[in-house]
């Protein structure tokens, strides 16, 4: 998978002001500013994020983020 078309994904399924990715296709490290993290701890906001990647995470599309 490509830096490009993970944006993609996160940003079809969460509203984001800023995603910034850096990764091989497989690890991936990712800085997204986002309104719909506002007043939630870190775990939730993670959680937010893979839920966009849904089946992804889990078929080892993407590793790790």
């Amino acid at each position: 998978m490509t830096a490009e078309e993970l944006k993609t994904i996160i940003a079809a399924g969460l509203p984001c002001e800023h995603i910034a990715l850096e990764g091989d296709g497989r690890h991936w490290y990712a800085t997204i500013v986002s309104s719909a993290f506002e007043g939630k701890r870190p775990i939730q906001r993670h959680q937010q994020v893979y839920a966009t990647l849904g089946s992804r995470m889990h078929t080892d599309e993407v590793h790790a983020l």
